[in-house]
């Protein structure tokens, strides 16, 4: 089957999809942008995204889906992987320097994840102030206490419970992922959205600095977290998250001296605009690895 550039042969287990480029699972799913995904010892991945279990792994120009039929990639795959953007436009907006050179050429796979955008401002929240092995344990465990449970290869997989899951659960029933002060924060989280919907459609259609209140109303979501959850689930693509690590990486990198996180989103959004987002991954994947701003 021939879909949108991409060719797709299917077997018994899963889907080969030919003509992929730009794309390295080692940088898409280490970077810091998701937590449902685990290396195998055959460096592999598997995840669970929508309800749905699969194990990928990609050689140039190939990307091989256990457990995924076509029908699957052209309603979940496709997206998610962001399979519909010309990744070498993205690099050549970005690369304006030597720093970014650097940094795209180290990080050349990385793919921005459309991610769910429910799953992805629980996961946020929990961000805040927290370990990656810690935030996927977290996640894993809401999963497997109130999400539905996926058999694959043997063993048992879960789904992430919807807001109006989350929300019937006493806040002691949630406390047992083990989140600490965090599970207060998606007890209320999960009550505001079950009640009122999570509108994804509307906060793209509005200006980025409103769309990043919006999220600000939501317990335990302040700036950084709300621009992670625009970006990772492909809500905007022209914010630059911010912490005070990401702040020490611009500060060496860029400015040679401290600077404000007003001043460090003014200069991202200058210097990269529309693709900002695009820009802190590169430039956060790159620095994380070489011990940069540590």
């Amino acid at each position: 089957m021939h879909y949108k550039g991409y060719d797709i042969y299917e077997d018994g287990n899963g889907i080969r999809v030919e003509g992929i480029s730009d794309f390295d699972p080692v940088h898409i799913f280490e970077c810091g942008q998701c937590f449902r995904w685990y290396r195998e010892p055959d460096g592999s991945y598997t995840g669970v995204v929508r309800g749905k279990a699969a194990n990928v792994s990609y050689r140039p120009g190939v990307l091989k889906l256990d457990n995924a039929t076509a029908e699957d990639f052209k309603q979940v795959w496709f997206d998610y992987f962001d399979l519909g953007r010309d990744y070498r436009l993205i690099k050549e907006a970005v690369m304006t320097d030597g720093i970014m050179e650097k940094a795209v050429n180290f990080g050349s796979g990385i793919r921005i994840l459309r991610q769910e955008p429910w799953e992805t401002l629980v996961s946020f929240i929990l961000s805040a102030n927290n370990r990656i092995p810690r935030i996927m344990k977290i996640i894993s465990e809401i999963s497997r206490l109130f999400g539905t449970e996926i058999r694959y290869a043997g063993k048992s997989y879960y789904s992430f419970p919807d807001a109006q899951v989350l929300a019937v659960q006493s806040l002691e029933q949630i406390a047992e992922c083990r989140a600490g002060y965090r599970c207060g924060y998606i007890h209320e989280t999960a009550a505001a959205v079950a009640g009122s919907g999570f509108d994804t459609e509307r906060l793209a259609t509005m200006q980025t600095a409103d769309a990043r209140k919006e999220l600000m109303k939501y317990k335990g979501v302040g700036g950084k977290v709300a621009d992670c959850v625009l970006l990772y689930s492909g809500i905007k693509y022209d914010v630059f998250p911010v912490d005070v690590w990401v702040k020490r990486v611009m500060e060496e990198l860029y400015f040679g001296r401290e600077a404000g996180f007003p001043e460090i989103h003014r200069f991202a959004s200058e210097k990269f605009g529309q693709y900002a987002g695009f820009a802190q991954q590169y430039l956060f994947y790159y620095a994380r690895e070489h011990k940069i701003g540590i």
